[in-house]
């Protein structure tokens, strides 16, 4: 009774945590500028189902996304052992299905152990790969700090639960078979599972039933609290983006990738020159800024796709300014824009639900000119990204600001924009001469 009252208490204790914690997310999300995406819904399922539960653009690099499949496996399935400790926690049992699922259920957890073996050997490679390999994408220097640490307590995270897993069910195995187990016998004289059976003799033989007691329910509490430790830790980690992914794949940009938006102040005002019956679609009495300054001037989708992101770099090594040596990182954007939105919403807490101005923007603060102008819009990190995040969308806008609202631009583009406006074309001539070349010998 009073092991079900304390599960119950931190079990509680953990989702009202984890709640309160997504309100916040929710609400630095909507910090961004409100649009509408609901078109295309069987496209957009079908996208969603593809690239993030399918993990389809991982694929890319066959290596990493083998490993990483299987740690997703291993997640994504471990969730029926989960739900078993919580029926159990509640309800002071032990292994309740076992009986009503029978074989069914051994084949479950002998999976469920087959893959807890193949994310340990997974998570060690991946220790190795950022520790001692030190792959480049995964040691440049927006890592450095806490980036770094949270990946990698995740990983010894990951390891604990698995030896708490097979701490449970090794210990379980030999207490079965000395008939002093808490589950109930549903014949046979072994639990059967594939790699516990031969694991849990081997490692506990020679420890007495009380022992193999205190053993068991180490690994079954620490299977709890680990999970329970995760759940309260991932609003602060990128490993949000095991949650964030569906959504953010859902409402992906289905344009063409070299379809730039368009400013509906700007065409509001050049639009009634060639339409008389042109409707505005801004307001005049509250005029918006041209571009993006700081995160509130983004979209929510823009903050969605922050908080989505994933660390991994594969923007940044597919990036050609990066691969050069420029300053421009896609992943240092997101990074930036993710911790400057978290940094408003900080504020908004502070006083009291609404934002004071701390005299500092997105850009300036986080995000360089120099960085901005780097970019040479050629989408490689949009098409490299497995969870579908558009880092062009901020540099191209955070531009546009500059641009119209700060007149600050490389001197490279001084001469087309005036040739535009004198010439309607980036050249030096007007765009009726351009074929003029056909006609010279």
């Amino acid at each position: 009774m009073l092991s079900s009252i304390l599960f119950c208490l931190l079990f509680g204790a953990g989702a009202v945590f984890f709640y309160l914690q997504v309100k916040k997310i929710r609400r630095n999300i909507f910090l961004g500028k409100a649009i509408t995406i609901n078109d295309n819904k069987s496209k957009r399922w079908k996208t969603m189902l593809l690239v993030a539960f399918g993990q389809k653009k991982m694929f890319a690099r066959p290596i990493p996304a083998l490993l990483h499949f299987i740690l997703y496996s291993a997640f994504i399935i471990t969730q029926i052992e989960l739900l078993e400790i919580i029926v159990d926690g509640i309800s002071g049992s032990h292994r309740i299905f076992r009986p009503y699922l029978g074989g069914f259920y051994t084949f479950m957890i002998s999976l469920i152990e087959i893959l807890s073996v193949l994310a340990f050997i997974a998570t060690i490679t991946f220790l190795a790969r950022r520790n001692l390999l030190k792959i480049p994408r995964l040691v440049m220097n927006e890592l450095n700090g806490w980036p770094k640490l949270d990946a990698n307590l995740i990983l010894l995270a990951e390891i604990t639960l698995i030896i708490f897993i097979f701490m449970m069910n090794g210990a379980d195995e030999v207490l079965y078979q000395r008939g002093a187990s808490h589950a109930i016998n549903t014949g046979g004289n072994s639990l059967n599972f594939s790699i516990s059976q031969y694991l849990g003799p081997a490692l506990y033989s020679g420890f007495p039933d009380g022992g193999l007691h205190v053993i068991e329910r180490i690994g079954w509490w620490g299977h709890l609290l680990m999970v329970l430790g995760f759940l309260c830790y991932l609003p602060f980690s990128k490993h949000l983006h095991i949650v964030l992914a569906f959504p953010n794949t859902y409402y992906s940009n289905l344009n063409k990738k070299g379809k730039l938006s368009t400013l509906d102040s700007v065409t509001d005002v050049v639009a009634p020159n060639f339409d008389p019956s042109y409707q505005p679609k801004t307001d005049p009495n509250n005029p918006t800024r041209f571009g993006v300054k700081d995160v509130q001037d983004l979209t929510w989708k823009n903050l969605l796709d922050a908080y989505t992101c994933t660390e991994c770099g594969r923007c940044s090594s597919s990036c050609p300014q990066n691969i050069t040596g420029k300053k421009l990182s896609p992943r240092k954007i997101m990074m930036d824009t993710r911790d400057r939105m978290v940094e408003v919403g900080k504020n908004i807490d502070f006083n009291n639900g609404k934002f004071v101005d701390d005299g500092k923007s997105l850009l300036g603060n986080y995000i360089t000119t120099e960085e901005i102008w780097a970019c040479n819009t050629c989408n490689a990190c949009v098409e490299a990204c497995p969870v579908n995040i558009n880092p062009l969308e901020i540099i191209v806008e955070i531009r546009r600001y500059l641009v119209m609202e700060e007149s600050q631009n490389p001197s490279e583009l001084t001469n087309m924009f005036s040739n535009l406006e004198n010439n309607g074309a980036p050249w030096q001539f007007s765009p009726s001469d351009r074929a003029n070349w056909i006609n010279e010998n």
